[in-house]
Formats: structure tokens, sequence, C-alpha cells
């Protein structure tokens, strides 16, 4: 493994099976914040940066999750699209229908005593209506034009000029919802469950995580690797298409 501290987080967490469930554990933003280097991510937490390339050398080292691994740098653009829409748009949009349900159960049992619920409720909706158009957007309108393009290697047709603008939408997206996977992590103080609450309660706690980590997932790959190649190949159609005219 490369230990050079010029390496972003990005790359880490692309290049070494287990470095991104690393990274949750230690709170190191490797999805929006995916390009800043190691050592400044970990000056930014408060963390040595020795003991976390160690903790990164020794996952490396004990092969863990290596066999189900994917290097998304090497696999088509249209598989990884396959691969978010299949894993991680399916799961999301099931999770933006069943929290709130749950949430509303623990808002009556608990509301009294947890105050806070109200506020977890309106962050919670406000995430919601943020990314259920997100997903539209990038379903009915990104991830076709990226397909196309790599299948037919030819510029195709479209209402939005280049493939950096709808890009540049979806990354201002992706820090909305960033800040409010944050707020709802200072709602729920760091989602420690309160004592003496019901197991409702402690599974709302435990599928808002479950949703963080796995948006932290799906945004990363986005961000830091769909995105920048699918310019790179558009790059390479437009160069095609000046030479040829």
């Amino acid at each position: 493994m490369v230990t050079a501290l010029s390496k972003s987080l990005s790359h880490y967490a692309s290049n070494v099976p287990g470095a991104a469930e690393l990274f949750e554990e230690l709170g190191l933003d490797y999805c929006c914040g995916g390009g800043r280097l190691l050592d400044q991510a970990c000056q930014e937490k408060g963390l040595t940066v020795d003991e976390v390339l160690t903790k990164l050398s020794q996952i490396e080292a004990s092969k863990q999750d290596k066999a189900i691994f994917i290097d998304w740098s090497k696999e088509s653009l249209t598989s990884l699209i396959e691969y978010i829409l299949a894993t991680h748009h399916v799961y999301t949009r099931k999770e933006l229908e069943q929290i709130p349900k749950l949430l509303t159960k623990v808002i009556i049992a608990h509301v009294n005593n947890h105050p806070e619920l109200k506020s977890l409720e309106l962050a919670f909706q406000s995430l919601i209506d943020d990314l259920h158009p997100h997903l539209m957007k990038e379903e009915q309108i990104l991830f076709p034009y990226v397909i196309a393009l790599e299948q037919s290697g030819k510029m195709p047709n479209t209402c939005f000029g280049t493939v950096q603008n709808p890009i540049r939408v979806m990354h201002f997206e992706h820090e909305s919802a960033g800040e409010l996977l944050t707020i709802l992590r200072s709602i729920t103080n760091n989602y420690r469950v309160p004592e003496n609450v019901c197991p409702s309660y402690r599974t709302l706690y435990q599928k808002l995580q479950n949703l963080e980590q796995d948006l932290h997932k799906h945004i990363h790959l986005e961000n830091n690797i769909l995105f920048p190649r699918a310019i790179e190949l558009e790059n390479k159609a437009l160069t095609n298409l000046a030479k040829n005219n």
C-alpha cells in the first residue's frame, strides 16, 4: 500500500478494502471531502496520521473483504451505474419510506421526555425532500447520458450541454445532503441511544446511522469515481469529434 501522505481519502477508500469502514469509525469524510489529503484530514480531526496509516496497513495485511472488493476504477461506467442503482438507490428509497413511520411511532411514545425528536423529524424530512428529486435526476438525466456516451463513444444529444453541468448540480446536492446528515448526527448525540427507551427507539437510531453510512459510500462512488471518469470520457469524445470535423 502506498503510504505517502500525498494520497487523498478517496484514494484509500477506492483502493484499500475496509478503508471506508475505518474512515466511518474515525469520522473522516471520504465522500464529499474525499479530495483532502490524509494528513490534512487527520489534523482537522485531531488524529495522529501515523496511527491511521498503521490501521490502514493492518486492514490491508489482513486481506479482509478482498474477496468482495471491487475496484470500480477498472470497471465500466455502465457497471458502476448499475451497481449504484441496484445497491444504493434501492436501499435509500426503502429507508426514506420506512424511517418516517418508525420515527412517528417513537415520537408518539417519547417526545415528552425527548423533545429533540421533533427537530429530528424536521431534519429528516428535509433530507427526504432533497434526496427524492436528486435520485430522480440521476436516474432520468445524468446516468442515461453517461451510459449512452460510454456505449457509443460519441456525444449523445442533450439539453444540458456538457456533462459537467449536471455533475456540478449533483456535487452541490451531495454537499447539502452531507450537511443534513451532520445535523441528524448532532441532534441524536452521535446516535447515542438514551437510557430507558423502547426497542423502536434503538432501531430508529440504528437505521439512521446505517443510512448515513450507506449515503457516504454512495456519494463517494459518484463524487470520486463516476463523475471524474464521466468527464474524462466526454472530453475524449469531444476530442475525437474535433479531429473528425
